[in-house]
Order: structure tokens, then C-alpha cells, then sequence
């Protein structure tokens, strides 16, 4: 039953989560001095609600090297939140441990706060300050909305660019930020590209740690994280390429896979701003969920890769494409999400409130073929009745403006989608780029592609960057924002084409 999968989870992870509190770790003494500064990875915050946020921290004095250059001992950690930037009104404020058996992270559940405003927030430990952080909390249930900013965005491969883009998300402050997965590729250092990463592939806790400490270090990166709060969802090299469930590409092992896997979902946990509900049980992560933001939307944020089916017609794969007439891509059966998230995901459809209404995913969710008759079977393409049957629940649910954001394809895409070929439409979809990882490069290539998916009407690769949206009750404005050029630090970032959705009509218009 899906009640219980999702209250044994939560308990399960409830009770894992009480042994990274500091109650646990008290018979070790406190760390008081480093002679580094331990917050190299930053602050981040996470998870709004009316009345409050998670604020993160990770200690980490060198974050280039295994274990970050802290020792086994915990660290007290204080933080505070306040009304003002200066942290002069401060609202609360309190102490904690940072213990090496949750990689040093701090994870702080404030509560109390007052809904829809901004506070700052910093964290103090070992005789260093943090940089001070903004966030915002989410607005009262039910409130009018006028307007929310928010970014998102997917695919930052350390290797392959310089993260320019999160740069220009930071300096427009928005009220949300969303990642779509991909934040780390564990990839081993092929020794191309304009700068490097760790020479291992992650594999166990201590070398995904490793991983997001080397990305998270980045000056760009942190200055987005410190300026909005971010809900966070994962798609496949978080753990490794094209994983779904316990299969894995490379590894046919399913106990060896599941044990990489709860490796790379802790430090996963580890290094985002997630609440205590999220804590994994081993291989095991409750991810999907929703946020509402007043009575102006909801966002409904899926995990595509921990229950799915095993992907299909493997046997006439090219290693990436099967034939679109394979016809087990098609069985009802199948499901991208696993059959006890669909269940969740139909109930919120039920239960939304929100006048907009944004289906945050990893994919490209519009029937995707090659120009030679091919799909690809490791998004919804390989699962097309779990796909038919979301935008059905949209319809028989009488969901308030669908929209859907995604990721994955390295390319900016806007399309719409309808329940049959060239039928109306009943929600438009915006991909919003990568931020650092390649994707189409020639104009030549996309043009063909937009020829056969004529679902699609708009496509670019050739940048990098990320999308803003902005939402009123009259209309959804898109915006895709690229980098000149992700290969060069500090790239001038622009607009590279804007959309709007009007409230009542699903589909989208050039703006």
C-alpha cells in the first residue's frame, strides 16, 4: 500500500535521522579551533514552508582532499537567522554538532518564522564565520500571490564548463531555486575539459563525498546557493549513469549496485539542504514531494530513477535508442516513477490548490525521435503509459495549469504536450538548458530534430545556462538565459528566448 511504503520510509528514516543528531555523539569532546576555515562549501537553505526553512552547512578546511581535512572529532556549530542582512533582529538562533558519521553537515530545521518574507542566516564554528545566506519562506497556506520568481536548473558537469550560469541566478535573486539532478557526474577524470575533477569514480561514501565537496567548492555555486532557498531533486549521475532501481549499466550485480547506491544517496543527503523526512534508509530515499507556494502554485517534484521498472527492449538497444515500435515500451504495466508514486503523484493532482501547477522532473517528458525512427528508453520515452497516464490525471483531476520543467538533454527545449499526436494541448513544458554539460552543438542536427517532433517549438544546444519563470495569476513567463560561452570563465549571460503561458490556455506563445 502506498500509505504504508511512505509512513515506514518516513519512520525508518525519522529513526536514521536521530542518529545524525547531535544526542547521539555526546561522548566525544568538541572541537573548538581550526586553523582553516572549515565553510569552503558554503551555506545553503532548503524545503520552504510558512514557517520555515533548513539552513545547511558542510565543515570541510580542504575540500580537495578525501575526508575535507576533518578528523573523526564533532564540531559545535552555531547558527542564527535574522531579519536583516546585517543580522542585527535576530528571530533564532542555537547550537549544534557537525559529526563525521553525517560527513561534518549540519542540517537545521527552523521553525516559527513568519510566512512569504526573506531572512538572512549564518553559521559560526571553530573561530570562523560562514558567509551569511538569504532565504525566504514559503507564503501563508492559501495566501494571494501576486508574483513568484524563481530558476531552475540541471546537468553541471564539473569537467565540461565553468558554472557562469549560477552566477547570474544568484544576482537575480529569486524567490526558489530548483535543481533538477545531475548535480555531480561521477565520471572519472578523463583529463579533457577546462578544468579537472578527482581522478576516482565514486563508489563508496568516502569518494562521493569526496565528489561534492571538489563541485561544491566552487565560488559560483555557492553564491546561488546562498541566495534563495532550493529544493533539490536528483536524476542518475548523483550515483552513476543510467541507473534505475537496483540496475546499473556497468555493474549486473544487484546487491553490489544497492550498496553504491546508499553510499551515494547519504552523501547525497549529506550535501543538500533536505529535511530529516529525507534521510536514507541505506539504498533507500523518500524524495518525491510537494510545495505549495500560497494559492498561486504548486510544484509536484518526482524521483524518476530510485522504484522504476527495469528499462526496456534492452535486446535491440544501440546502448542508448531503441526502436520507437518496440512495442513493450507501451505495456501498462511499466511505470517510470514505480506504481506507489504515481498513486501519490494522482493524489496531488486531486488535492492541488494551486492555480499553476509545475510537474518538476528530470526529462524531457514530449515524445522524443530521431530522425532514423528511434527513442530513447531511459526517460519517458520507455515508459509511455506512465506517461499517458499523467497527463490523463491532469485531465480527469481538472489540474489548474499544468506546466512541466525538466532537465537531462543538455539543450534548451520548449514544446507542448497533448494527450494524442497532434491533439490540443494540455500542458506546456520548458527543458532549461545545463549548466555546464554539452549538449547539441550543431544548429543542423536541432533542426532535424524539430522537424520530426513537431510537438517541440523551440530547441537549442549550443549554450549552456538555466531558465526563469515568473508567475502571476494572468500568465507564465519563461525565459531560457544562456552563457556566451560556458568554456570561459565570467561569459556574458542573455536572453536566448522567452515564452509565455496564459492562465486557461495550456498552450505557449513566443513573447
Amino acid at each position: 500500500m502506498l500509505t504504508d511504503r511512505r509512513q515506514l520510509l518516513t519512520q525508518a528514516a525519522a529513526l536514521a535521522g536521530v542518529a545524525l543528531t547531535p544526542a547521539a555523539w555526546t561522548s566525544a569532546a568538541a572541537q573548538t579551533r581550526m586553523a582553516d576555515d572549515p565553510f569552503q562549501l558554503g551555506v545553503a537553505s532548503g524545503e520552504p514552508t510558512p514557517d520555515g526553512v533548513v539552513l545547511w552547512t558542510r565543515l570541510a578546511p580542504k575540500p580537495q582532499e578525501i575526508g575535507a581535512g576533518m578528523t573523526a572529532a564533532p564540531v559545535a556549530v552555531r547558527w542564527e537567522i535574522a531579519e536583516d542582512a546585517g543580522l542585527k533582529h535576530t528571530v533564532a538562533k542555537g547550537q549544534t554538532l557537525a559529526v563525521a558519521e553525517a560527513g561534518h553537515s549540519v542540517h537545521i530545521e527552523t521553525q516559527g518564522l513568519k510566512p512569504g518574507r526573506d531572512y538572512w542566516y549564518r553559521f559560526t564554528a571553530a573561530g570562523h564565520s560562514s558567509p551569511v545566506g538569504r532565504t525566504r519562506t514559503a507564503p501563508a497556506v492559501g495566501a494571494r500571490v501576486d508574483r513568484l520568481k524563481l530558476a531552475y536548473s540541471s546537468c553541471q558537469k564539473y569537467s565540461a564548463g565553468h558554472y557562469t550560469a549560477h552566477a547570474a541566478i544568484a544576482a537575480e535573486h529569486p524567490d526558489l531555486m530548483l535543481f533538477l539532478g545531475d548535480y555531480i557526474y561521477e565520471e572519472p577524470n578523463t583529463g579533457k575539459g577546462p578544468r579537472l575533477h578527482p581522478v576516482e569514480e565514486p563508489t563508496d561514501l568516502a569518494t562521493y563525498r569526496h565528489r561534492y565537496a571538489w563541485y561544491k567548492a566552487d565560488r559560483n555555486l555557492q553564491a546561488a546557493h546562498a541566495a534563495a532557498p532550493w529544493m533539490v531533486i536528483w536524476d542518475d549521475h548523483e550515483v552513476a549513469n543510467d541507473y534505475g532501481g537496483d540496475q546499473d549499466r556497468t555493474n549486473p550485480d544487484p546487491a553490489t549496485f544497492l550498496k553504491r547506491r546508499a553510499a551515494a544517496y547519504q552523501a547525497f543527503y549529506e550535501n543538500m539542504p533536505l529535511r530529516r523526512a529525507q534521510v536514507p534508509v541505506g539504498p533507500d530515499m523518500l524524495l518525491y514531494r510537494s510545495l505549495a507556494w500560497g494559492s498561486l502554485a504548486e510544484f509536484q517534484f518526482l524521483d524518476t530513477r530510485q522504484t522504476r521498472n527495469r528499462r526496456t527492449c534492452d535486446a535491440v538497444s544501440d546502448g542508448k535508442r531503441i526502436p520507437a515500435d518496440c512495442p513493450e515500451r507501451f505495456d501498462a504495466a511499466r511505470s517510470l516513477l514505480g506504481m506507489p508514486q504515481e498513486a501519490w503523484l494522482q493524489d496531488r493532482f486531486r488535492k492541488t490548490r494551486g492555480h499553476w501547477n509545475l510537474l518538476s522532473q528530470q526529462y524531457l517528458m514530449e515524445a522524443f525521435t530521431t530522425r532514423l525512427g528511434t527513442v530513447g528508453n531511459d526517460g519517458w520515452d520507455g515508459y509511455a503509459a506512465s506517461r499517458q497516464r499523467v497527463m490523463q490525471g491532469w485531465r480527469d483531476a481538472r489540474v489548474s495549469n499544468p506546466l512541466v520543467l525538466g532537465g537531462d538533454i543538455h539543450c534548451f527545449f520548449a514544446g507542448e504536450m497533448a494527450l494524442e499526436p497532434g491533439g490540443k494541448p494540455i500542458a506546456s513544458e520548458f527543458v532549461g538548458g545545463s549548466i555546464s554539460s554539452l549538449g547539441i552543438a550543431k544548429p543542423s542536427d536541432m533542426e532535424l530534430l524539430l522537424a520530426v517532433n513537431r510537438g517541440l517549438k523551440f530547441g537549442e544546444g549550443q549554450h549552456r545556462g538555466y531558465g526563469r519563470v515568473e508567475l502571476t495569476d494572468k500568465e507564465a513567463t519563461v525565459t531560457f538565459r544562456a552563457v556566451a560561452d560556458a568554456l570561459v570563465p565570467d561569459s556574458p549571460v542573455t536572453d536566448l528566448a522567452r515564452f509565455v503561458v496564459e492562465a486557461g490556455d495550456p498552450g505557449l506563445k513566443r513573447a
